[in-house]
């Protein structure tokens, strides 16, 4: 039915207004209650999917990536549609309206989508009071990232970061520090790891208790990765979130809207953010706890980060060219492939194909 009906409508639609839509469905739904119709329907459970990380339960590993609901709105609606968790975000200390429209393209022959939000949020303190005292049906984990203010530099942009995330840390369990969107007015500058001690040093002292993750870019080259690394074991960092979106254009196909600017989402990433996941899980020897992201679309996409030492896994373009029931067939190919490789649980592969 989605791909028949509810996808031709949807890509008839300007993508962000697209986006808008199912956002205040969402909102409807999980208001009225309706969205438990869609329980029977989306949800699929087997024990071989269900682990604890970080100490908390998960029903499945499959989890919805940051840059959907990037204000909170959908923590009562998205358990419906049988994802294991999700991430709301980025959030910034300050609300910020984002960059200049359009900011969302697709790459339809590419099955990917061109992002160029600018970190656009309500702001911690808003998102805070929409979220204070929920009791949410799945874990949930809250992305931090610098306001997008250029003018905001150095110590300053480490204040800002430990100002949301303060206001944000008794929402949730699990944060984590987005150190590598591609669209703010200074990029990436937290991958640099001076001002990445500086950010560790001042969360370390405000964290009382909460796992930290780093999303890591998949243009990040190695020798600025080990440095990282070395930081996150010394600040006692949880794990890393792997990857973000690409500004790498090399490998897609031509087409409209290929020079939008903006960071790069969907099968683009799978080979680049699997190949660092197993960096990190070889390098580290399976320490830290690592979410993959970037370019499941399948069960065999999942599997494949899982086995190369991803112990959770996150989608959102995935679920934008296939549907929602891709989430339901994801972890119903997760349970017959660990079935047909003779792990009883999904923690038993994670790693598995790492030398």
């Amino acid at each position: 039915m989605y791909q028949k009906f509810v996808k031709p409508l949807f890509f008839m639609m300007n993508p962000e207004s697209a986006h808008n839509f199912v956002l205040y469905l969402g909102r409807f739904l999980s208001f009225t209650k309706l969205s438990r119709i869609l329980h029977p329907f989306f949800v699929f459970r087997d024990e071989s999917l269900e682990r604890d990380v970080l100490g908390i339960h998960f029903r499945n590993p499959v989890g919805l990536g940051a840059g959907f609901d990037k204000n909170g709105y959908l923590t009562g609606f998205f358990p419906d549609l049988g994802f294991g968790f999700m991430e709301v975000g980025s959030i910034t200390a300050n609300a910020c309206s984002g960059n200049k429209k359009p900011r969302l393209y697709r790459l339809v022959k590419n099955k990917s989508l061109v992002v160029n939000y600018g970190l656009a949020n309500h702001g911690a303190d808003r998102i805070h009071d929409r979220l204070e005292g929920k009791k949410f049906k799945i874990p949930v984990l809250i992305s931090i990232a610098k306001t997008n203010d250029s003018s905001i530099k150095g110590d300053a942009s480490v204040r800002d970061y430990v100002a949301g995330f303060t206001k944000m840390r008794s929402i949730s369990d699990i944060f984590v520090i987005n150190i590598s969107c591609p669209n703010a007015g200074d990029g990436r500058s937290f991958e640099d790891p001076v001002l990445l001690e500086k950010l560790l040093i001042a969360l370390s002292k405000k964290r009382k208790g909460v796992k930290i993750l780093l999303k890591i870019s998949p243009d990040v080259e190695e020798k600025r990765l080990d440095k990282i690394i070395s930081l996150a074991e010394e600040y006692n960092i949880d794990g890393f979130v792997i990857s973000n979106l690409t500004k790498n254009r090399k490998g897609l196909l031509k087409e409209k809207g290929l020079n939008f600017p903006g960071g790069i989402s969907g099968p683009i990433l799978t080979k680049r953010s699997n190949q660092l996941i197993r960096y990190v899980f070889r390098k580290t020897r399976g320490r830290f706890v690592i979410i993959g992201c970037g370019g499941i679309s399948s069960g065999k996409d999942a599997y494949e980060k899982i086995k190369s030492g991803a112990s959770l896994v996150e989608m959102v373009t995935g679920m934008i060219y296939q549907g929602p029931s891709v989430i339901k067939n994801i972890n119903k190919d997760l349970a017959r492939l660990l079935e047909r490789d003779g792990y009883s649980n999904i923690k038993e592969a994670v790693g598995a194909s790492v030398k």
